[in-house]
């Protein structure tokens, strides 16, 4: 097998496989298939990427079908705010269908149904509908309406399509097996009768088709070679072959249904009833709040299109559920922005800053560089002057030799400008440093180790910056049996500043991009005007959650590091695993096996700050690098807390060619 093929997941495979075994290239089609009865949110990022990703793959047509046969709850808004996401996220699909577009087909069918004797109206409550059901374990029993006539039923559906019947009064169910081991096959509602209007359809219809009967029929109507579904319809297969089997011409194609694992997100909700809930008791500002994991949420935060694609082909197709920690998404929007976000100075807790030999009057535009790391970026120009803003976590009166910022006495650098020195404080009355004074040197060789961002006050501009936390203070909200999802928000998930930036900034426009040096990623919000400009935290530059997670896992854990008894061996496990690590891929399949478990054995002797300098090592050195990833499994089994860098490692090993390197990183 090529190393391709190794390498494809296990939808591709099933694809592959039906290709290999006759089905032509030309029949191959796709769908993405949302009921429009809310916004999509970053779990539908991943159902949308398998389906038009296997569109792009192939050079197959993907159809956006709306499954809208509730109109209880589907609306217009919902329809419109999808098809902006879809096509945010950069897919272009071939036909814009819906399920309405079948009501007429479907009721046909169901009339032929009802006339092969195949289904029937059944007048019970829905109380003794769930009784006669039985359960799992207990199978159900036949109800009294299952053997009306054929003429019986026929006559009863029609008066329930004409609206002469209440809500509830009557069911139209399929004729399967009362006794089936799976309950989804005993005796499924194919229709019920909803009286309200239809966002498509108004009043034309007061009864509407059940999911379960609309799905796999809309899949046949269009022809979807492969309907692809999260885990939870993998027991309602069954049922979608079954309504296939009572329709399908064999001259047709058959839509084959398959389930993938969903995308669970640590510290967020998934549901749209819940992210509904937070949306109408105003715990949120709409579905497009940067808080909410909403596509609209997100991009209104400033996450781009290329970050959450990488996300999702990060996390990958699994067959079983799975819970991806948020600092995955955060590290794959952060290194996006690394590349194209544009470098500004901003201050958002300003404390003020004289220079005191510097000319009262005196202005100078110094040169500063948009983004290192994109030559093409250029340069803009900044104001320098005598009073300027830095951040007041940046000056301490007296600090220690770690503390590499401003401090009595000491020297730094100001970002694109000159060194100064800290001479003296103004106090008020309660003692708070209001002023700090400086004087400057133009010799700017001098070698000082911290460097300020700064910006001066006479040229600055004012902006509010919205600073978000996650919304949920803790892991899984939603998984406590004796607790609401909602009494884990965290009362501090919005902090809104009156920040100062510099006047490059005057003319940013909504969407915009930037890089706040030493401070995080931001964008303009689309509450900003020309008058006065908001900006979104969108990430910051490093994971501040994940240390916090480490600092707890240290304290519930204090003997931990308490490894002085032990005899320390001559050379340094990590020293050994690295010289392992060299040959690794030169050695036969056997003594790979035999030298992985003595890198797993070293391992429990290694401390992640010795491991943590080797992840950078060059792709090149491909031993080295599966043996890092061999120790950070042990390292992540004993407790260490998955992090930005951690994250980053294991999603460029994942990019790798080498099968065994890529092995390791997926078994972390």
């Amino acid at each position: 097998m090529s190393e391709e093929k190794k390498s494809l997941n296990f939808i591709e495979q099933i694809i592959e496989e039906d290709l290999s075994n006759g089905m032509s290239r030309n029949n191959l089609r796709f769908r993405f298939p949302p009921e429009p009865n809310g916004y999509l949110h970053i779990g539908h990022t991943k159902a949308i990427g398998i389906s038009f990703g296997l569109g792009e793959k192939y050079n197959a047509p993907v159809n956006l079908r709306f499954d809208d046969t509730n109109p209880a709850k589907e609306e217009q808004e919902y329809v419109d705010a999808i098809k902006q996401d879809v096509a945010w996220l950069g897919y272009k699909w071939d036909k814009e269908l819906f399920s309405s577009d079948y009501f007429q087909q479907l009721y046909d069918w169901a009339i032929l149904f009802i006339k092969e004797g195949k289904a029937y109206v059944d007048s019970q409550s829905s109380e003794a509908m769930a009784e006669q059901k039985g359960t799992p374990t207990q199978p159900g029993v036949d109800g009294p309406y299952r053997n009306r006539s054929v003429a019986e039923n026929l006559e009863l559906f029609e008066r329930m399509k004409n609206g002469e019947f209440d809500e509830g009064s009557h069911i139209l169910r399929a004729k399967i097996d009362m006794q089936h081991p799976n309950m989804l096959m005993r005796d499924p509602i194919m229709y019920r009768i909803l009286k309200k209007d239809h966002h498509r359809t108004g009043n034309d219809w007061c009864i509407y088709p059940m999911y379960d009967w609309t799905h796999g029929e809309s899949d046949y109507i269009e022809q979807i070679s492969h309907s692809l579904c999260s885990l939870e319809f993998k027991p309602h297969r069954e049922l979608y072959d079954w309504f296939l089997d009572q329709v399908v011409d064999p001259d047709l194609i058959r839509p084959k249904q398959r389930e993938f694992a969903r995308l669970n997100l640590s510290y967020t909700i998934m549901s749209k009833r819940k992210l509904l809930q937070l949306v109408n008791d105003g715990i949120v500002n709409g579905w497009d709040d940067p808080r909410m994991p909403t596509i609209s949420g997100l991009r209104r935060r400033g996450y781009t299109p290329s970050a959450l694609r990488k996300f999702v082909e990060t996390a990958g197709v699994a067959k079983r559920d799975n819970v991806i920690d948020v600092s995955l998404l955060e590290f794959c929007i952060r290194e996006d922005l690394n590349k194209t976000a544009p470098r500004v100075m901003a201050v958002l807790n300003p404390l003020k800053l004289v220079i005191t030999n510097y000319p009262d009057d005196g202005v100078e535009w110094l040169e500063a560089e948009n983004n290192q790391e994109d030559e093409s970026a250029g340069f803009r120009k900044v104001p320098f002057s005598r009073e300027l803003y830095i951040e007041k976590e940046d000056f301490k009166e007296e600090a220690g030799n770690k503390f590499f910022r401003l401090k009595l006495g000491g020297e730094v650098r100001l970002k694109n400008a000159y060194i100064i020195k800290a001479e003296s404080v103004v106090k008020d009355a309660n003692g708070n440093i209001t002023e700090v004074q400086c004087t400057y040197s133009k010799d700017t060789s001098k070698k000082v180790k911290g460097t300020l961002h700064w910006v001066s006050i006479n040229h600055a501009i004012k902006a509010e910056v919205r600073e978000y936390d996650r919304l949920f203070m803790d892991e899984a909200p939603d998984s406590h049996q004796d607790k609401d999802f909602m009494d884990f928000i965290n009362p501090n998930s919005l902090k809104t500043i009156e920040a100062f930036i510099e006047p490059s900034l005057k003319d940013a426009k909504i969407g915009e991009r930037f890089q706040f040096q030493r401070l995080g990623y931001f964008n303009v919000d689309d509450d900003a005007t020309p008058e006065k400009l908001v900006f979104n935290k969108t990430v910051g530059l490093r994971d501040s959650w994940a240390k916090q997670s480490q600092a707890k896992q240290n304290q519930n854990k204090p003997n931990q590091n308490k490894q002085n008894n032990k005899p320390q061996p001559k050379r340094k496990a990590i020293d050994v695993i690295q010289q392992l690590g060299k040959k690794y891929t030169n050695l036969p399949e056997v003594k790979q096996q035999k030298v992985k478990a003595e890198i797993k054995e070293l391992a429990k002797n290694v401390t992640y700050e010795e491991l943590e300098p080797l992840f950078n090592t060059a792709a090149k050195k491909v031993g080295t690098r599966i043996a890092v990833a061999i120790s950070l499994g042990v390292l992540i089994e004993n407790g260490q807390a998955k992090n930005d860098a951690i994250n980053s490692f294991i999603a460029k090993a994942l990019e790798d060619k080498n099968e065994l390197l890529v092995t390791e990183a997926e078994a972390i």
